[in-house]
């Protein structure tokens, strides 16, 4: 995990995702377009009660505050990965990648892209169904 948060929100920790819920990790950038295009589809998770954590890549932690000030926060908890080191260990070449991990830390579903149009529904939406099942 992320050695620190993005500035203002609360820390991520391995705890988290070891909790006994479901969460859905997030890797985006402020600096990121397609992450700006899925992050009305994030809100809606987080409203409609989901776990959302967020992990900013390779960003600065002035820019990325500023878009979770600006832009609503949907993280119940972030981390900062500015050298990009917490993404090689999930896998994660670019972003925006969303993860759906089991209450014991597991990975469930990785998907690689915005959150967004017939991918998320046909594809990311099922996943989530079938986790909470």
């Amino acid at each position: 995990m992320p050695v620190e948060a993005v500035a203002g929100t609360t820390q991520l920790t391995d705890a988290d995702l070891r909790n006994g819920e479901l969460t859905i990790v997030n890797f985006w950038a402020s600096w990121c377009p397609p992450c700006r295009a899925e992050h009305p589809n994030l809100l809606a998770l987080e409203e409609q009660g989901y776990r959302v954590a967020g992990i900013n890549f390779r960003d600065q932690q002035d820019q990325a505050s500023e878009y979770l000030r600006d832009y609503d926060d949907p993280f119940f908890a972030t981390g900062f990965d500015l050298r990009g080191r917490v993404a090689i260990d999930w896998g994660v070449t670019a972003p925006p990648e969303t993860f759906i991990v089991d209450g014991d830390g597991t990975v469930l579903y990785r998907f690689v892209g915005p959150l967004v149009g017939s991918d998320f529904e046909q594809r990311f939406l099922p996943e989530l169904a079938k986790a909470v099942e």
